[in-house]
């Protein structure tokens, strides 16, 4: 399938439905919104809900499978060529809680890779949009990721949850600022647009978390990677992806060789 004009299509679609989520947003008071939980302490809203269903509605075509957060998981989607992979709220804890660290998040996903994606902010008014053909843009204009060729005194966007779980106190040490942050999908954006070095989590993460940041990482022409170095693979069977490093192209090496040793202890913690 030629993406020429065919991506183009897919990110006018894209942004149509991270407008109308906004839109649908707009009855919902970060902060002020009642939680439900899933399995676990895993909080679920009804402005969850409501972006669910208008992002299905503005972006689902006949031959193309859905996969989202807040849809019961249908397989048929492992048959079709092209799907959406989607997090209507990705950052739900931040969005109950009123920390402006969580977004709409839509990836479009052909033959297992992802090829265009969009997120979006709206307590913060941004939105990141790309695709593999058409590039990157942060709030409608051309960015590129951070040029940095050293980790010393590079920003670090980590999850608020591991740092808590002490997750990152293997890196305290090292010449990089740690930032906490939120929705794992609005960290990857913020790579891809130069407003963070690197992130990276050794823990296991939903397709529908990283889809769509991975695709604007790669548009922006960063690093990122699964955390076997290989690209990372969608629309699989299992939803869960081991975990994810993304960086500015010129971060790639260093970064492999800090988390070489991380890394091999996920591996063999698999193969146990």
């Amino acid at each position: 399938m030629k993406n020429d004009g065919n991506l183009s299509e897919a990110l006018a679609r894209i942004q149509e439905a991270l407008e109308a989520a906004v839109v649908a947003l707009q009855p919902f008071v970060p902060g002020a919104v009642r939680a439900d939980y899933k399995v676990g302490d895993d909080p679920v809203t009804e402005a969850d809900r409501a972006v669910n269903h208008k992002l299905q509605e503005v972006l689902l075509r006949d031959g193309e499978g859905w996969f989202s957060e807040e849809s019961a998981d249908d397989l048929s989607r492992l048959e079709k060529d092209r799907v959406w992979i989607v997090d209507p709220l990705d950052g739900t804890r931040e969005f109950v809680a009123g920390i402006p660290e969580w977004c709409v998040s839509i990836a479009l996903i052909e033959k297992g890779s992802v090829v265009a994606g969009g997120i979006t902010n709206p307590a913060t008014r941004e939105t990141f949009l790309g695709s593999i053909e058409t590039g990157f843009t942060y709030n409608g204009s051309r960015a590129l990721p951070s040029q940095r060729k050293t980790l010393a005194g590079a920003e670090v966007l980590a999850s608020r949850s591991e740092v808590k779980r002490g997750e990152w106190e293997r890196f305290q040490g090292d010449s990089f600022t740690i930032r906490p942050m939120g929705s794992v999908a609005y960290k990857l954006a913020r790579v891809a647009a130069g407003l963070a070095d690197a992130t990276w989590t050794l823990t296991p993460k939903h397709e529908w978390d990283v889809a769509a940041g991975v695709a604007l990482v790669e548009a922006a022409g960063a690093f990122v990677s699964a955390l076997d170095l290989s690209p990372p693979a969608f629309n699989n069977e299992s939803a869960l992806l081991p975990g994810l490093i993304a960086c500015g192209p010129n971060l790639k090496e260093e970064v492999i060789s800090l988390l070489k040793p991380h890394l091999e202890a996920v591996k063999n913690s698999r193969k146990q």
